[in-house]
């Protein structure tokens, strides 16, 4: 089975159970109907990105749902905290691209998205056989990835709270959600 769809999704959600904080967190992403099964990080060669209003009329309730799933939880009141998807995709759409997840304590939405964005860059690039200092700053290499031409597109979806000052669960979410598979012929 090989996704047609991915849609990117996040929530955040608050309760005294650590279970009710996740479903919360499902729900504002819109994506808590479904049995999800968090899947590796591959994004499918030619799969196109949509909206979450369109993936979701895609699905059925109780659907089984493959995604690649960033989960950060905690109860310490006043703990920033986020979960991040990165994404990175070559201008070959015959090649896969990279998903990437990340779950942080102490990061901005900015500062998880852009190295959750560098981690599936930082992947998809030495696939490619991309030549890079990984050590070097993610803005110096971002230029590598550009001239290169090999990458075509990077982004992130993040979600990060501070958890709740009276130390109830909060959980953040950032979901990639794949949709529309089409069954593999065996060769």
């Amino acid at each position: 089975m090989v996704p047609k769809y991915v849609f990117f999704t996040n929530g955040v959600g608050i309760h005294r159970d650590k279970l009710a904080s996740l479903e919360s967190a499902l729900r504002d992403a819109g994506i808590e109907r479904y049995n999800l099964v968090r899947v590796s990080s591959i994004f499918p060669p030619g799969a196109k990105i949509i909206t979450p209003k369109r993936g979701r009329s895609l699905l059925r309730a109780g659907q089984i749902v493959f995604c690649v799933l960033a989960q950060t939880e905690a109860n310490e009141p006043g703990r920033q905290m986020a979960a991040s998807i990165g994404l990175a995709i070559p201008a070959d759409s015959d090649h896969y691209g990279y998903l990437s997840e990340h779950h942080s304590f102490g990061e901005t939405d900015e500062k998880a998205g852009d190295y959750a964005e560098d981690l599936a860059a930082t992947m998809l690039a030495t696939t490619l056989g991309l030549e890079f200092d990984s050590e070097s700053a993610y803005d110096e290499r971002k230029q590598i990835y550009r001239m290169s031409r090999k990458i075509v597109r990077t982004q992130n979806i993040t979600q990060s709270a501070r958890c709740d000052k009276n130390g109830r669960w909060t959980t953040c979410v950032a979901a990639a959600v794949f949709v529309g598979h089409t069954p593999v012929p065996i060769t």
